[in-house]
């Protein structure tokens, strides 16, 4: 599609162009502006239908919202802004440089500038800050005939017109119903006679993560939003939800990697800000190998009586890493997703255990084995074989229960248990592998230190 659009512009051919934009998929089109130079980036958005040019502007990303917005003239900035829901509004805003907001803001009418403020005001990650105030209210006293009057009198505005939500006087949320119950019901039935008034909400306050669970658990296409006096103020939508989870897993994803989270693309993220946010962790990390090192330094006159001990070295570390990883990585997703509560660490801690215990001595076993195949003529092949089997159980059973106590022990202190992944564990890890592997072989073999 992107490249129809460069040839029709080459050509010049804007009526055909006009026809393609009108047939096209909201997003496809979005993508494409994405893409364009400054100057046929404005041209492709004037040909838009003024209807559906808003629609596409919120799909757009917000580099490319901002350098149209500095393209378009002060008019045509109110006529997106009007069309705008006011999340999408308000999210523009967020990302904009201070001289551009105070054009959008200008440029918008008085009501809608007052709801963009409205939601701008609250926490940032807030459901607040993530909410609409554009939704369909009804009151209890309502017949289905006047509902449906007042949803076509009011709906092509609203952000959904399937749910719609019951207020009293005081704008206290009491019942929701949808078009479907209302359509299932004669013309002369109350609302009050078909709403349902146990109504899961959400406050105003409530961490956007939190809020992305519960769509998650009752498959809701929206839901209310109230502040403190239960009085409704807006509702979250489902694909504002979508794009949370969305934006949570890739925080937890870099953080898992031992990264600052990242506001931008990898693409459209510098050099800069990309070797900002890993050198911090990279540095950590690199001088808590420091303890590693000390510790094979204390044990050098084990490896001159038993040399062959230097060689398992990697391979230990590296179970032991692999160990703590899978079972942090388990953890921090039950986490996530309330599968696991910090009620349940000493069940967590005894599972994870029982099944380190089975690991390291499969793992053991078939370490046992391979020494025997590739050291046959050793004759301390089976104390060798003693010596890492039990170190393996030791650091299975030391890596899972670090794997899975540390994420708890993170959100314990109101950290994101994310932070405590794999480079942390592993590099904590090695350093305990390597001294229980020095001490058990000291004490098997009989070295002096």
């Amino acid at each position: 599609m992107l490249e129809k659009i460069m040839e029709l512009i080459s050509l010049k051919d804007f009526k055909r162009l006009k026809e393609l934009l009108e047939d096209a998929n909201h997003a496809d089109i979005s993508e494409c502006l994405d893409e364009l130079q400054d100057e046929d980036l404005a041209i492709i958005f004037r040909l838009l239908p003024k209807d559906e040019a808003a629609d596409i502007f919120a799909y757009m990303e917000p580099d490319t919202q901002e350098k149209l917005v500095s393209l378009l003239s002060d008019k045509e900035i109110g006529e997106v802004i009007s069309e705008l829901f006011v999340d999408d509004a308000a999210d523009l805003i967020s990302e904009m440089p201070a001289n551009l907001v105070t054009r959008i803001l200008k440029n918008a009418d008085p009501q809608k500038r007052k709801e963009i403020n409205e939601i701008l005001k609250y926490p940032e990650d807030s459901a607040g800050s993530i909410m609409t105030t554009e939704y369909v209210d009804l009151r209890d006293s309502l017949t289905v005939k006047e509902a449906f009057d007042r949803i076509r009198a009011i709906g092509l505005d609203k952000e959904t017109v399937y749910i719609c939500y019951v207020l009293d006087n005081s704008r206290h949320l009491i019942g929701v119903t949808t078009v479907k119950d209302l359509l299932m019901h004669d013309y002369d039935t109350k609302i009050r006679d078909i709403m349902e008034e146990n109504v899961v909400t959400i406050n105003t306050t409530d961490d956007q993560e939190e809020v992305a669970k519960m769509f998650d658990k009752y498959d809701y296409l929206a839901m209310p939003v109230v502040d403190g006096e239960n009085r409704m103020v807006g509702i979250v939508t489902v694909d504002d939800a979508i794009d949370v989870m969305s934006e949570e897993n890739e925080e937890d994803f870099e953080k898992m990697a031992g990264m600052a989270p990242s506001d931008e693309s990898y693409m459209k993220t510098s050099i800069f800000t990309l070797y900002k946010n890993r050198i911090v962790w990279l540095l950590f990390l690199m001088l808590s190998a420091t303890f590693t090192g000390i510790i094979i330094t204390r044990y050098e006159e084990a490896f001159a009586h038993v040399a062959i001990l230097v060689s398992f070295i990697p391979m230990i570390m590296d179970a032991g890493g692999n160990c703590g990883s899978q079972s942090s990585t388990m953890v921090i997703r039950g986490l996530a997703t309330d599968d696991i509560e910090l009620k349940d660490a000493f069940k967590v801690w005894a599972k994870e255990a029982v099944v380190a215990v089975m690991c390291g001595a499969t793992l053991a076993v078939v370490n046992g084995v391979r020494i025997m195949i590739m050291y046959p003529d050793r004759p301390d092949k089976l104390l060798l074989a003693a010596v890492i089997g039990l170190t393996l159980i030791i650091t299975a059973l030391l890596a899972k229960s670090m794997g899975a106590l540390l994420p708890m022990l993170a959100k314990i202190l109101k950290m994101d248990p994310a932070t405590m992944a794999s480079p942390l564990i592993t590099t904590v890890v090695d350093t305990c592998s390597i001294f229980i592997y020095f001490n058990i072989a000291v004490l098997l073999m009989h070295i002096a230190v």
